[in-house]
């Protein structure tokens, strides 16, 4: 009896532990609507048709208009001039995603996830959900810690590796780099299931 009571303890102070440890995520809920992607082509929905960007296709998964923002080209150490055009749609949620260029074009990797981290202290002072959206394309793996931390700290929420899966896929891509249409389907996706239940 007294194993059993014991066990019973411990189940419950750890339930509570894990209940405890999981990441609040700030400014939510908010009273606004709209939801926008913030990022570089991989937002913008560069090699697909239009229309078929991944925020073209969450728009139509959660029946709610996404601005999209996206720049091809852009490096995370660059986006925060743009911020302001972001902070303008008073947002209720923004999809924040930088690094591949930086990385690419071997750029400081600090840089770059410092220029992150202030887009999400910026993003959640106007009142806004932060989401960081993580390529996780090859060679990015210290991206995705950084980020994979910073969201848990700042509590933001987090979208892990959208190219898993699609980088080496010739199917699922229009070039070198980029998705295509059915690849930009499975990084909506991944977004959807990391938001799905902070709409």
């Amino acid at each position: 009896m007294k194993k059993l009571i014991l066990g019973l303890l411990l189940a419950m102070g750890l339930f509570y532990f894990l209940r405890e440890g999981k990441t609040e995520i700030k400014n939510f809920p908010n009273s606004r609507r709209s939801i926008v992607a913030f990022g570089d082509s991989l937002t913008a929905g560069y090699g697909a048709p239009a229309g078929t960007s991944y925020p073209d296709v969450l728009a139509k998964k959660i029946n709610r208009p996404v601005v999209n923002l996206g720049v091809s080209g852009e490096t995370a150490a660059a986006a925060p001039a743009r911020l302001q055009e972001v902070l303008d749609e008073r947002p209720y949620m923004v999809l924040i995603e930088f690094g591949a260029n930086d990385h690419m074009r071997q750029q400081s990797r600090q840089a770059a996830i410092n220029a992150v981290a202030q887009i999400v202290d910026e993003v959640q002072r106007s009142g806004a959900i932060a989401v960081i959206v993580d390529t996780g394309g090859p060679g990015m793996g210290e991206y995705t810690k950084a980020y994979k931390q910073m969201a848990k700290e700042k509590g933001a929420l987090f979208v892990p590796g959208i190219l898993k899966g699609i980088f080496y896929k010739p199917s699922l891509k229009s070039d070198q780099v980029h998705p295509n249409a059915q690849g930009y389907a499975k990084v909506a996706d991944r977004v959807y299931k990391v938001i799905k239940n902070y709409l």
